[in-house]
C-alpha cells in the first residue's frame, strides 16, 4: 500500500469514530500518523539527486507575493493590471503552464508577484504539479488566494487543506509550546495556563508515535493536538494570506458587502479595474516594508 494510500485510509477511520472522551486519545494518534505520512510525501525518492522535477523561481525585488488560486479564476489578468506583465489569459482552464513574474512597482519599492499555475483538489498528492506550486509558495513572504465569486463556494477550504496539507498554515501564528528533547528524564509535561485539549496522557502518545521518549514539554497556552504535532513535525511554515475576491461585477451588492467583511479579504474586478488601489495598499500594510531614506526627501 502506497503512502497516499494509507493517508487516506486513516482518514476515513477518522470520519467513522464519533468524537469522544474514549475516541480522542485514539484519534490524537491518528493525526500524528497523518502528518508523519505527509512529510514523507514530501520527501525526495530514495536514490534520486535530492529534489523533485519542478521550476525555481529566482528571488529578486524588496518582497515577494505569489498568486495562487484555481484555475480560471483571475490570476493571469491581476497579474497584468499590476504589473504590466503580459500573462495569457483566456475563458478556458489552465491557460498559464508555467510561472510568469512580473514586478510591481508601489511607494519607491519593487515587489515581485507570481503567477503560478492553477492549483486543483488532490494538488498536495502531486495533481497538476500541485506540489512544485505549492513548494515556491513557501518562498514567497505572502500569498495572494484569488477567488471566483460567481463559484467560490468551498474553494477557500479547499485551497487551505491542500497547502496545510503539505506544511503550509495561512493566516495563522505558530503555536507557542515550549519543546526540548532531552537524552533522559522521560516526558515532562506542564502548562502555565489550564488546558482543554491536551492532557498529559495524549501528549506521551503522540511523542512516543514519533519516537520520543525524552522530552520537556510547556503550554503556555491553551494549544491543540495539531498545534504539538505542528511542533514536532518542524517543517511547518506561517504565512500571511490576503483572501481576494474577483469578478464582484457579477454578483448582487449584498454578496459584495459580505465578502468585504471577511477577515483579511479584499474585493476586486480585474474586468472594470474596480478595487486595485485598495488591494496595492492591503498588500503593502501586509508586508510590513518599511523605506528609510538617508537623508530627507527632496
Amino acid at each position: 500500500m502506497g503512502i497516499i494510500e494509507k493517508i487516506k485510509e486513516m482518514e476515513a477511520e477518522m470520519a467513522r469514530n464519533q468524537k469522544n472522551k474514549a475516541t480522542d486519545y485514539h484519534l490524537g494518534q491518528l493525526k500524528a500518523k497523518i502528518a508523519k505520512l505527509r512529510t514523507q510525501l514530501l520527501e525526495p525518492p530514495k536514490g534520486s539527486s535530492g529534489g523533485v522535477d519542478g521550476f525555481e523561481v529566482m528571488k529578486y525585488c524588496h518582497g515577494r507575493v505569489a498568486l495562487i488560486g484555481f484555475p480560471s479564476v483571475g490570476k493571469s489578468t491581476l497579474l497584468t493590471m499590476l504589473t504590466g506583465t503580459h500573462s495569457e489569459a483566456a475563458s478556458y482552464e489552465f491557460t498559464t503552464l508555467s510561472w510568469i513574474p512580473g514586478i510591481i512597482h508601489y511607494n519607491d519599492t519593487k515587489i515581485q508577484l507570481l503567477d503560478l499555475l492553477g492549483i486543483i483538489e488532490g494538488a498536495s498528492e502531486g495533481k497538476g504539479r500541485g506540489r512544485q506550486v505549492i513548494a515556491v509558495s513557501k518562498s514567497s513572504d505572502i500569498v495572494l488566494m484569488v477567488l471566483d465569486t460567481s463559484k467560490s463556494e468551498g474553494h477557500q477550504q479547499i485551497l487551505t487543506r491542500e497547502l496545510e496539507a503539505v506544511g503550509l498554515c495561512l493566516t495563522k501564528r505558530p503555536p507557542q509550546i515550549y519543546f526540548k528533547k532531552k537524552k533522559t528524564g522521560g516526558i515532562s509535561f506542564n502548562s502555565t495556563v489550564p488546558v482543554t485539549h491536551v492532557d498529559e496522557k495524549r501528549c506521551y502518545q503522540i511523542l512516543h508515535e514519533y519516537k520520543i521518549h525524552n522530552a520537556e514539554v510547556l503550554f503556555p497556552e491553551d494549544a491543540t493536538v495539531d498545534d504539538l504535532i505542528d511542533v514536532n513535525e518542524g517543517n511547518r511554515k506561517y504565512m500571511k494570506c490576503i483572501y481576494v475576491y474577483n469578478k464582484i461585477d457579477v454578483i448582487g451588492i449584498d454578496d459584495v458587502d459580505k465578502l468585504a467583511r471577511q477577515p483579511n479579504s479584499i474585493v476586486i474586478s480585474c474586468n472594470l479595474k474596480l478595487n486595485l488601489d485598495r488591494l496595492l495598499a492591503k498588500i503593502w500594510e501586509e508586508m510590513g516594508l518599511v523605506r528609510v531614506y538617508t537623508k530627507p526627501q527632496g
